[in-house]
């Protein structure tokens, strides 16, 4: 049984508004005003939270230490904020769903490997309709490592009940294709995400 395992952010779906939306409540929260632009940013929030709050914080000029503890300090609340508001602007890309139908009626078994903490993909998946098409999900959290390490990516396939050997890994960024180099499969990278 061939095995597609896709990223999440990006890939399946645009999260970007919501991300960037969490993250900037963090900036309101410490007086900042909204820091991020939902277009200019896009592409940073597609690398997560830490990247967003980062990239705020050298716009606030924030020494690098002083921007790391930044970082720290407000990743949790932005998880906080995201998952109260996790599906707010979030959207499917144009055609994902035919392509989940098409893929499983050519036999092909489904799964989700992203950075992205677990309960917060299970939610987001749940809400967007689309998490009973998936054989498996694993987060940033289900194991000690993530991506771009190969074990997140194993652990999906074999979760899914697929075999490396006939696997492969849709994502968008670099990320996804370190792991799939680290896994010794194939990978498609979209351009929307």
């Amino acid at each position: 049984m061939q095995t597609v395992i896709f990223d999440l952010d990006g890939t399946l779906a645009d999260t970007s508004g919501d991300l960037i939306a969490a993250a900037n409540a963090c900036f309101r929260g410490a007086g900042h005003g909204d820091i991020l632009d939902m277009s200019r940013d896009r592409a940073t929030a597609f690398h997560g939270g830490r990247a967003m709050l980062r990239l705020g914080g050298r716009r606030l000029k924030l020494s690098q230490s002083d921007c790391e503890a930044w970082v720290e300090g407000q990743y949790d609340r932005l998880l906080e904020h995201y998952e109260k508001d996790i599906d707010t602007h979030t959207t499917l890309y144009p055609g994902l769903e035919a392509a989940l139908d098409r893929l499983a009626a050519d036999g092909y078994i489904l799964g989700v490997c992203t950075n992205k903490p677990e309960a917060l993909a299970e939610i987001l998946l749940q809400r967007l309709g689309i998490r009973d098409r998936f054989a498996a999900l694993v987060g940033a959290d289900t194991l000690p490592t993530r991506k771009p390490d190969a074990a997140p990516f194993v652990a999906t396939v074999e979760r899914a009940g697929g075999k490396m050997p006939h696997s492969i890994l849709i994502g968008d960024t670099e990320t996804d294709r370190m792991t799939a180099r680290a896994a010794g499969v194939p990978a498609v990278l979209v351009t929307f995400g």
